[in-house]
């Protein structure tokens, strides 16, 4: 029999839309955009549609206009995330979480008690949609570079495996877009060129690709045109950061009310950050104008803190700092991240001591929300605002 590699990669479709799906039955079946401002997920039907992430509103539903906009449930989605997450630990120990949504699973040593690696791949989407009711593609291959493009060929609730003997064949057919760090600037760059396709990359001498793109992503693509990918599945690392980001849409934004989108981001990502027992020592903001550009502003903190009120003077700062820039280009995304990430341990507070009654504040409202729900207590300027944030998943 022709072996199969061991690694899968599952990715829930539409994961947000999904969901949405899922938990309102009157939408299975219809276009589903999740955000109104900008499309943050839009269900298989939408997308035939032409509907695309990070598409603005209402060019959305231009396209669409029989689409459901339904506004982003972000406490939903996590539930739903650990609830995934779950069937993939009982599957595997050997688990590296990518996203909210996605997964790497190593499964090279359950042949004995799980069969070969498309079985398990088998009796996993099937655990999925019975103890989660969600759709999930998986590919398999003999390394994470192809298991992901297997799956994203798969889409949508597939499953694809690549044996060993058919890689190339598989995998030179596909549009050089197909490859990790191929955007539409380093496509268009391969476009004039001749090559549109992986396997025209591969045929490429490595100088002239190294010439064309730069020596380390001529030769990144070099390798992954050739599936060569040493990277293993990696359990027990930490994520290095932290972060959430909220879509604006197109209108214009006071910096009032930027502000308030701050708190709010600031406020969840340092909950979560002391609930991992974690500090941090960097604080990062995000921005995306109305004309797709990105500019980001960082402040490194001279101790480590998880400290909401530390992390937000800094993030404001930086904020305050890039109000010319919104002003002149607009803003249609705002983000912020906690990163410089470390294991919280005693550390000597700087005199004063108002760092301790801060952190013995946000210790009791953390313990106050744990026991009655997140909406328990609030700041005040976060009051009757909805919880719309997208937050990136952190492993424990």
């Amino acid at each position: 029999m022709t072996d199969e590699g061991p690694i899968l990669h599952a990715d829930l479709d539409s994961f947000y839309a999904s969901v949405e799906q899922r938990d309102d039955p009157a939408l299975k079946g219809r276009p589903v955009i999740v955000g109104g401002g900008v499309v943050l997920a839009a269900s298989y039907e939408a997308k035939a549609c032409g509907v695309r992430t990070a598409m603005g509103g209402a060019q959305a539903r231009r396209l669409c206009p029989e689409a459901v906009v339904v506004r982003p449930r972000m406490s939903a989605y996590l539930a739903a995330s650990r609830a995934v997450f779950e069937v993939f630990h009982d599957t595997t120990p050997r688990v590296e979480g990518i996203s909210i949504d996605e997964a790497f699973l190593d499964v090279g040593g359950l042949a004995r008690i799980g069969g070969r690696p498309s079985r398990v791949a088998e009796r996993l989407r099937a655990a999925v949609a019975e103890r989660t009711g969600l759709p999930i593609t998986v590919g398999v291959a003999r390394t994470k570079f192809l298991a992901k493009v297997a799956s994203r060929v798969a889409k949508p609730d597939g499953l694809l495996v690549v044996p060993h003997d058919g890689e190339l064949a598989f995998l030179h057919p596909l549009p050089v877009s197909a490859l990790w760090g191929v955007g539409k600037v380093t496509a268009e760059k391969l476009r004039a060129r001749g090559i549109t396709t992986v396997g025209q990359l591969a045929a490429s001498e490595h100088v002239d690709l190294v010439g064309l793109l730069g020596r380390a992503a001529g030769a990144h693509l070099h390798d992954l045109a050739h599936n060569e990918d040493p990277r293993r599945v990696e359990i027990g690392t930490r994520r290095r950061s932290i972060g959430a980001q909220r879509a604006l849409g197109r209108g214009r934004r006071t910096p009032a009310e930027l502000d308030v989108v701050l708190v709010a981001l600031i406020d969840r990502i340092a909950r979560r950050l002391r609930a991992a027992r974690r500090v941090c020592r960097t604080v990062t903001i995000r921005l995306r104008f109305a004309d797709f550009s990105r500019a980001t502003r960082s402040h490194t903190l001279t101790d480590p803190t998880a400290g909401t009120g530390v992390l937000l003077a800094a993030a404001r700062e930086l904020l305050v700092a890039a109000l010319p820039l919104i002003a002149d280009r607009g803003i249609t995304l705002l983000g912020a991240a906690l990163s410089n990430l470390a294991d919280e341990n005693p550390f000597q507070p700087a005199l004063p001591f108002e760092r301790e009654r801060s952190s013995e504040l946000d210790t009791a409202l953390d313990a106050v929300r744990d026991r009655f729900g997140k909406a328990a207590v609030t700041r005040a300027v976060l009051l009757g605002r909805p919880d719309d944030l997208e937050v990136p998943m952190l492993p424990d």
